[in-house]
């Protein structure tokens, strides 16, 4: 919801981009919504983060701008457009004429203040961000990191696997009578621990060099690529791990109790009675009705005329002869 910030799975699958704010070089991830917003901040050494939503941005909009007469939705729809282009990583420069700026403070936050124009009138913001939860670091930054090297890791497994076979073949080649014919082409044969000692030795001190945490702490477009694809995956297999729980608990639910139909002893004897009379009351009408049926059956002989002679009885319909078939 926005009141509290982003949503945690919302703000994961944001990337984490590289920025400059006031010569300072920061990883940043920002979500904003409608009225509220949460962005993150890093230089390796801390995590500071805010998340405001819309009475607070309300607030703060009006202690700083005493003049300012816009709504909540329309200011923040500025601050937007001016502040998610310092954020994204373009540049590290706010969109149009606005000026921002980063300061260190004493108690360990840090503070950004953003000036702008709305409507030709000057418009101020500022950001105040604390240090993060440790939670929040962690799911946000530490645990994909560690998923990603290892990732590189079996990466690179495969691939010095892949040089030894090669290497192989190669052999078998020369073995065979095969030739080079270009002797620039020819590479010693692959030695996975001393290429590793001397790969480290000679890369270790250009990463950790000024200039490359100057190129945006190496958190480069391919890395940035790579950090989403894991999240994506971490948040595929969280949904079905929530899933699969939910229907293990829903399982192992106990059933409803069923209500007790037998009837108690009191019950059973007056439906036991009532029965009986229910009973007889329907043996003495079957009775009445029998007899009411005698008695109307017995007249309507009594009233029928009685004929003197049979032979003016009807004569009774001649029955068909059946037809004779072929075979007989």
């Amino acid at each position: 919801m926005e009141g509290s910030g982003a949503p945690a799975e919302v703000l994961l699958q944001r990337p984490w981009l590289p920025v400059c704010i006031s010569g300072c070089q920061l990883l940043a991830k920002s979500w904003f919504g409608e009225t509220a917003y949460h962005i993150l901040l890093t230089d390796t050494h801390c995590v500071w983060e805010e998340r405001m939503d819309s009475a607070a941005i309300q607030s703060r909009a009006q202690e700083l701008n005493r003049r300012l007469r816009a709504s909540a939705q329309a200011f923040f729809s500025h601050l937007c457009e001016v502040a998610q282009p310092c954020l994204s990583g373009g540049g590290g420069r706010p969109a149009g004429d606005a000026q921002i700026s980063l300061t260190r403070l004493e108690d360990g936050d840090i503070s950004m203040r953003l000036k702008s124009e709305l409507a030709g009138l000057p418009l101020y913001w500022e950001f105040h961000c604390g240090p993060a939860p440790v939670a929040l670091v962690c799911g946000q930054l530490v645990r994909p990191l560690l998923l990603m090297s290892r990732l590189l890791q079996r990466q690179a497994e495969q691939l010095g696997g892949l040089l030894l076979r090669k290497d192989a073949e190669i052999q078998d080649y020369r073995e065979n009578g095969a030739t080079l014919s270009r002797e620039r082409l020819q590479t010693e044969v692959f030695e996975e621990q001393t290429y590793r000692e001397d790969f480290i030795a000679k890369a270790l001190p250009q990463v950790c060099s000024g200039r490359q945490q100057q190129e945006g702490l190496g958190f480069d477009a391919e890395l940035q690529d790579l950090y989403g694809t894991v999240v994506a995956h971490g948040n595929t297999n969280a949904r079905k791990r929530k899933l699969s729980e939910r229907r293990s608990s829903e399982e192992n639910r106990p059933a409803a109790e069923e209500p007790d139909l037998a009837p108690s002893p009191g019950e059973a004897a007056v439906s036991s009675e009532a029965g009986e009379g229910d009973r007889e009351q329907s043996r003495n009408g079957r009775g009445d009705a029998a007899g009411a049926k005698m008695a109307a059956r017995t007249a309507e002989q009594q009233s029928l005329p009685v004929t003197a002679d049979p032979a003016e009885r009807p004569a009774s319909r001649p029955k068909k002869k059946k037809a004779a078939g072929l075979f007989r």
